[in-house]
């Protein structure tokens, strides 16, 4: 064996014995490889896979969040509303109600009534209240000259007042037909237009304000140049002399005239008309006073003249 070949069979040995070491570190690497190459995916996957879950949980919280404003929607549709009434003053209570603002941020004011006074109704005469007309016969609560009706509620007794004038209207309690130691309740226009009930003491032929008003829930308007009004007042009160008690019977005088500022002054006519007997307030009727225009043509001289000038007319001269 030359010394060639033996350097090569010595390099040859020397690799055969570090093979093994080398065998054994690879595939401890490989084995630590292959250990722990898993444990890192199981780990990276359970990673990947709760995030995917979380994002899933977050979708349907998404969801859930998107349907319950559908149903909360689809429920305020279905909720029943109160039935619109078209008048003004309900349009605009709605709009406050619904919280509608202005331009300017503010809430829009409350609408006005659309009918503070409510008409005067004469089909109830002699029904529900009693009434007095003065003036053309077939005449209402808007074309007499005068007008008064009256009812009882509870214990108080309800006026309604009514006069072709721009000033006041009244109506006087009496024990005789004569003016003079009257309880007096007038409704007088003021120049702010405003119709305000007030009570009065007939002092001889002068009217003297009281200031102790039995009085309540007044109403008053004017308008097409009319005075018309609607008030209480108790049937019974204390001991007064300037207030009688309604639930004796009374003359009532009836009238009507001008106003100065809100002050009365003298009645339109000579000679106011006045109830022929006494009023019972729980009695009610409807009775009809001709003015003084009508009750010349009714009077039995005119109708006597009459007939003469219908014969005379028929038969010729002689």
């Amino acid at each position: 064996m030359g010394p060639a070949r033996g350097l090569l069979f010595w390099g040859a040995w020397l690799l055969l014995l570090a093979a093994p070491s080398s065998l054994s570190s690879s595939s401890s690497l490989s084995s630590s490889a292959k250990a722990s190459g898993p444990a890192e995916q199981a780990k990276a996957g359970q990673d990947s896979q709760q995030q995917g879950q979380g994002q899933e949980q977050e979708q349907e919280q998404e969801q859930e969040q998107e349907q319950e404003h559908h149903r909360e929607h689809h429920r305020e549709q279905e909720r029943p509303r109160p039935p619109h009434d078209s008048s003004y003053g309900t349009f605009a209570g709605e709009f406050y109600d619904l919280r509608y603002l202005s331009e300017d941020g503010y809430p829009f004011p409350t609408a006005p009534p659309v009918d503070p006074f409510a008409k005067i109704r004469v089909n109830d005469c002699g029904r529900t209240k009693g009434c007095f007309r003065y003036g053309k016969p077939g005449c209402n609560a808007e074309t007499c000259e005068y007008f008064l009706s009256y009812r009882m509620i509870g214990a108080d007794v309800e006026f309604e007042l009514s006069a072709d004038t721009d000033g006041w209207v009244a109506v006087g309690f009496s024990s005789d037909k004569k003016m003079g130691g009257d309880d007096v309740m007038a409704c007088v226009h003021d120049d702010n237009g405003r119709v305000r009930i007030q009570h009065f003491y007939n002092v001889g032929q002068w009217a003297k304000e009281i200031q102790r008003n039995p009085a309540r829930d007044e109403e008053g308007v004017f308008e097409n140049n009319r005075v018309t009004c609607r008030f209480k007042r108790p049937v019974n009160v204390p001991r007064d002399e300037t207030i009688v008690d309604l639930h004796l019977s009374w003359y009532y005088l009836f009238a009507w005239g001008p106003a100065i500022q809100g002050s009365i002054t003298r009645h339109d006519i000579d000679s106011p008309p006045v109830s022929e007997r006494v009023v019972s307030i729980y009695k009610y009727e409807d009775i009809f006073m001709p003015s003084a225009a009508y009750q010349t043509f009714s009077s039995p001289f005119c109708l006597l003249l009459i007939v003469a000038l219908t014969f005379y007319l028929l038969m010729g001269t002689p």
